[in-house]
């Protein structure tokens, strides 16, 4: 298997420092600070890398998980929303909130439920991320009404 990476270049110290991370496909570049990463200010952020990396990754799983159920998935989007709390004297991710919609003829919600449940435990960023709690809140979205 590839063996993926990316880097990060710090200066300064933590409130007034700045970074930059890139990824070593080349496909991104950017800045980040200690005000992207805890407050509201332009740049991005390691955890907002990490909910991206996840959404990827359970929408892939899940659509292999439904072709391996029998299923053709049309289309599955999925939102990651990552949760940072402070915990004992340091900052954890504390849970990670998987927000889907998938386009899938003929399955009954039900059985969509079973197989989120497994793509949500079986993603490999989500076996990554055990320490969590992860939630998903799937919704099925098929023609004629959800």
């Amino acid at each position: 298997m590839p063996v993926r990476s990316a880097s990060a270049k710090w200066n300064g110290d933590l409130f007034s420092g700045s970074g930059r991370m890139r990824m070593e496909s080349g496909a991104w570049e950017g800045p980040y600070s200690f005000g992207s990463r805890f407050q509201e200010e332009q740049g991005t952020n390691p955890e907002e890398l990490i909910a991206a990396a996840h959404a990827g990754c359970f929408s892939m799983a899940l659509s292999a998980e439904l072709a391996g159920a029998g299923f053709k998935p049309q289309s599955v989007e999925t939102t990651a929303k990552v949760h940072v709390d402070k915990v004992d004297d340091g900052f954890t991710i504390t849970r990670v909130n998987l927000e889907t919609q998938a386009v899938v003829p003929d399955i009954e919600d039900s059985k969509f439920q079973e197989i989120v449940e497994g793509a949500k435990n079986g993603c490999p960023v989500s076996r990554l991320l055990k320490g969590a709690e992860i939630t998903a809140n799937a919704r099925l979205v098929n023609e004629g009404g959800a």
